[in-house]
């Protein structure tokens, strides 16, 4: 088993890049601000290749998840969109 110590945080509160280097993704906390719809990882920015989408509802339960394995790789940066008033934070490395 490989232990990585060096793994960071960002948060945001509004679409757009999180982390504006290459990285990978290694979980993500994430709640809804009360509006249904999807929240999508793309390398490159708004127009970049989709990585990873996933759906939220309008309940304030947060959603957290960890990535398998060395995570995601994102080659550019992460960007990502969220339904209006959702927050995330997320863990890379």
């Amino acid at each position: 088993m490989t232990m990585q110590y060096d793994v960071k945080a960002a948060h945001t509160e509004a679409t757009g890049t999180v982390v504006n280097q290459r990285t990978r993704l290694k979980a993500y906390h994430c709640i809804s601000g009360g509006t249904a719809g999807d929240v999508i990882f793309r390398d490159g920015g708004s127009g970049g290749t989709l990585l990873l989408q996933f759906n939220i509802g309008t309940g304030t339960q947060p959603i957290t998840m960890s990535i398998p394995g060395e995570g995601i790789l994102f080659s550019t940066n992460i960007h990502v969109t969220l339904p209006t008033a959702a927050k995330i934070t997320v863990f890379y490395g």
